[in-house]
């Protein structure tokens, strides 16, 4: 496989993509320190692809705090829009094809439907604003790109839902779980495949993909099902979201049509819980 080169290696989809790289024995590919793959660093991007010389560079830098966005919109802009930007343009430089991990959150998501890649993106929160302007920067930079949406990324690697689940479930007898905001859950293993198929695939059937795993589930549903697969014994209660109030405003429904992804570089999709079934079993390991 061509030479790869993520940044953002530390996060929950760098680790990923590290495990299943070794999976596939992919060896060419390099995870570069934080310091040396700065994303707001534009002079050392271009410095590191310089001397690396990647065919393909995979972006997992994001700011991804969504309710502390509201507050830091400077520096979530600075990365998630600032920072693809700077990539892009290293990218440009060194004849690299940019794969850019963006969100559903970038659609407004107020009505039941599937989101295709061309529906309008109507952000309801920074978060997703300054995701849609790093797609932007990303889309009118760098003509070799693939920019892969996806939503409710969770692992045994790093903070995220399930882990939060299984922590409050093992402290508490009850918990009280949003039950009117839907969605699919995205293993990020499963992600990670993805995007080393779409690599291998050597396609440059470039644009914007949606990608999260198969089927639609709301938060209090996905809480219920980690319960029951780790058995562990909490009482689940289902809230409305106005019941539980936080400073970003999140899409009520973002489902994915998946139907192009799965199309363009014939990939198989898992349905969400059995990749759920299989997270906890690496997590208990």
């Amino acid at each position: 496989m061509d030479k790869i080169l993520v940044i953002g290696a530390g996060g929950q989809l760098g680790q990923c993509l590290k495990v299943v790289a070794e999976r596939r024995g992919i060896t060419e590919i390099v995870f570069p320190a934080e310091q040396d793959a700065n994303i707001l660093n534009a002079a050392g991007l271009k410095d590191l692809l310089s001397k690396e010389q990647p065919v393909y560079v995979i972006n997992c830098a994001a700011y991804t705090a969504v309710d502390k966005a509201e507050d830091e919109v400077d520096l979530a802009k600075a990365i998630n829009e600032t920072g693809a930007a700077h990539l892009a343009a290293a990218c440009l430089a060194s004849n690299s094809t940019l794969v850019h991990v963006s969100t559903d959150f970038v659609f407004k998501g107020n009505e039941v439907k599937l989101l295709k890649e061309d529906d309008q993106a109507e952000p309801i929160n920074v978060y997703g604003l300054t995701k849609l302007d790093g797609e932007k920067a990303v889309a009118s930079t760098l003509p070799a790109h693939f920019i892969i949406r996806t939503s409710w990324l969770y692992s045994e690697y790093a903070n995220n839902f399930v882990k939060t689940m299984l922590k409050l479930g093992a402290e508490r007898d009850e918990l009280n779980i949003i039950a009117d905001q839907v969605g699919t859950p995205t293993y990020a293993i499963d992600l990670a495949n993805a995007i080393f198929d779409i690599i291998a695939s050597s396609s440059n059937a470039y644009g914007i993909y949606h990608y999260s795993n198969e089927g639609v589930t709301s938060w209090f549903d996905f809480a219920t099902a980690i319960f029951n697969i780790s058995e562990t014994a909490v009482k689940v209660n289902p809230i409305p979201g106005s019941a539980y109030p936080t400073k970003a405003t999140r899409p009520a429904f973002s489902v994915m049509d998946k139907s192009k992804i799965k199309t363009t570089f014939n990939i198989d999709i898992p349905y969400w819980r059995d990749s759920l079934v299989e997270c906890i079993k690496q997590i208990n390991k």
